[in-house]
C-alpha cells in the first residue's frame, strides 16, 4: 500500500530573532521538512516601529537565527521563507533584512536564487481605492480620511500566500517578504503542492508562533507541522514541550474575537466541523478545517504617522500619605501644572501610570483599592516637538516631586528615581493611521524581483 503524501513544515521561532535550541533545530531537519518557515514581525509592538522604519528585533539576533536557516536550508535543498522581514514588512524593514541575508551568504559561501516580494502600498494607490469606495474599517475603527493616508510615512498591506507561491514558482529558493499574513509564509508552498486550503491555512495559523501553541509555551523554540489530505498533526521538537488539545486549539483562537469563522486574505478558515485529537508522543492531529473565499478579496492595510514626540520619567513613592491620596496629588499638580503652561503658551499632554494602583488596565481595573506599600509612576509627556516634550515632562516631575499635598511631612524625597537623569526624550509618538480593509480586484500590490545572490 502506498504511503499517504505528507508536507512538512519546520518552524523555527515565534519571530525572527526571538532564538531557538540548536537541538530543536537539529531535530526538526532530522524529520526531511519541505520548508524552513519564519514569521518575522508583527503590529503587536505597536506602530513605532512602521511609522519610524526601524525594527523591533536586535541585528545579532536575527542574524544568528537566518544563519542556521539560510546554511541547511541552501545546503539540502529546502526552501527558506521570512515574513513580514525586519519586523513590520514595509521598504526600510524588508531593507534591513536583505542586507543580513547577503552579509550571511558571503560569510557562508552560499549561492541561492532569492526572491524579494514588497508590500509597500503607494499613497496614491490608497487614495484611489477610497475615493472609489474600495476601503473599509476594521471593527472598532473609523472610516479612512484622505488626510490620513497622506500624513502615513509608511503603508502596506498583508499579502496572502500567492505572491510567495509566484516566487516559489519562479525558482527562488530563499523567498524574503515584507508584511505578511502570518499564516501564509507556512501555507504558500502547501497550497502549491495542492493541499486543502482549510488544513494549509489553520496548519501556518499554528505554526507562526512555533512553540507558543505548546504546553508549556515558548516564543524560542522550534515546531513541526505534518499535513496530509485531510489532516494536519502538530508536535514540539523539544521533550520539555508538548502540544495538548487545549493548547492547539487555544492557539487557533489567538487573536481572534469569533471562534468559529477566522478572517483573512481572500477569506475566512471555518471551523465550525474542526476536531483536535491527541496523539502519542505530545502530538494533535487536526481534521475538519475549511476555507470559504469571500465575495471579494480584500487585504488589510497598515499605515502609521508622527503625532508628536514623546518624554517619560520614571518615579516611585513609599509615602503611605501621599499613596492614600495619590488620585487627588496626581490632579492637583496636573492643574497646577496647566496653569503656569498657559503663560508659556507650551502646549502638550500628561499621561500618568501608577503602577501597583491601575498602570496596567488604568481606569477599567476592577480593582479599585490598593493595598500597596509603594507604587512605582511612569509620567509620560506628549508634545508637538521634542523640547516641548522635554519641558512639560520636567515641569510634571519637579511639581510633583515638592508639592506640598495634606499630611506631607517631608518637604523633599517623596519621589524616589532610579535613573540620573531622570528625564528621558523617546523621541517620535507614531499612531495607527491606517488600519483598513482594501478591495483588491485590478490591483497588482506585490512586485517580485529575482536576484541571484
Amino acid at each position: 500500500m502506498t504511503a499517504p503524501r505528507e508536507f512538512r513544515i519546520l518552524s523555527t521561532t515565534a519571530i525572527l530573532g526571538y532564538g531557538y535550541p540548536l537541538e530543536s533545530f537539529e531535530r526538526g531537519l532530522a524529520r526531511e521538512p519541505h520548508l524552513l518557515g519564519v514569521d518575522a514581525g508583527s503590529s503587536d509592538p505597536g506602530p513605532y516601529y512602521l511609522g519610524s522604519g526601524k525594527s523591533f528585533t536586535d541585528r545579532a539576533c536575527v542574524k544568528r537565527d537566518l544563519r542556521h536557516m539560510l546554511r541547511e536550508g541552501v545546503r539540502r535543498g529546502i526552501p527558506v521563507i521570512v515574513g513580514s522581514a525586519g519586523g513590520a514588512g514595509a521598504r526600510p524593514h524588508l531593507d534591513w533584512c536583505l542586507e543580513i541575508v547577503r552579509e550571511l551568504a558571503r560569510e557562508e559561501q552560499l549561492q541561492f536564487k532569492m526572491g524579494i516580494i514588497t508590500a509597500d502600498v503607494p499613497k496614491e494607490t490608497v487614495l484611489t481605492a477610497l475615493r472609489a469606495g474600495r476601503v473599509h474599517p476594521m471593527d472598532q475603527v473609523p472610516p479612512l480620511t484622505e488626510e490620513a493616508v497622506r500624513e502615513s510615512t509608511h503603508v502596506v498591506a498583508q499579502m496572502g500566500p500567492e505572491p510567495l507561491i509566484r516566487a516559489l514558482d519562479a525558482g527562488c529558493q530563499v523567498v524574503i517578504a515584507g508584511r505578511c499574513y502570518d499564516p501564509a509564509v507556512f501555507s504558500a508552498p502547501a497550497l502549491r503542492a495542492g493541499y486543502p486550503p482549510g488544513l494549509a491555512i489553520h496548519l501556518g495559523k499554528i505554526l507562526e508562533c512555533a512553540a507558543i501553541a505548546a504546553t508549556p509555551g515558548s516564543g524560542a523554540d522550534c515546531a513541526l507541522g505534518t499535513l496530509t489530505d485531510d489532516a494536519f498533526v502538530v508536535e514540539a521538537l523539544n521533550p520539555a514541550r508538548r502540544f495538548t488539545v487545549e493548547s492547539t486549539a487555544a492557539h487557533t483562537l489567538y487573536e481572534k474575537s469569533d471562534p468559529w469563522h477566522l478572517p483573512g486574505p481572500g477569506g475566512e478558515l471555518n471551523l465550525e466541523q474542526c476536531s483536535f485529537t491527541e496523539l502519542a508522543d505530545g502530538r494533535v492531529q487536526v481534521k475538519g478545517t475549511r476555507f470559504v473565499p469571500s465575495p471579494k478579496y480584500m487585504l488589510k492595510l497598515e499605515g502609521a504617522r508622527c503625532t508628536g514626540y514623546r518624554a517619560a520619567c520614571v518615579a516611585g513613592t513609599r509615602d503611605p500619605i501621599m499613596i492614600g491620596q495619590i488620585d487627588s496629588v496626581l490632579q492637583a499638580v496636573r492643574a497646577q501644572v496647566d496653569k503656569l503652561l498657559q503663560g508659556e503658551k507650551v502646549s502638550g499632554r500628561i499621561f500618568t501610570h501608577v503602577y501597583g494602583l491601575n498602570g496596567v488596565m488604568g481606569s477599567l481595573e476592577p480593582v479599585k483599592i490598593t493595598a500597596a506599600h509603594e507604587l512605582g509612576l511612569l509620567i509620560e509627556a506628549v508634545a508637538a516637538t521634542q523640547a516641548e516634550a522635554d519641558s512639560l515632562c520636567g515641569l510634571f516631575r519637579s511639581t510633583l516631586m515638592h508639592y506640598g499635598y495634606p499630611g506631607r511631612i517631608s518637604t523633599a524625597g517623596n519621589l524616589a528615581f532610579p535613573f540620573s537623569p531622570s528625564d528621558m526624550a523617546l523621541g517620535k509618538l507614531f499612531e495607527f493611521s491606517v488600519y483598513h480593509l482594501l478591495e483588491t480586484e485590478g490591483l497588482d500590490l506585490f512586485p517580485l524581483t529575482v536576484e541571484s545572490v
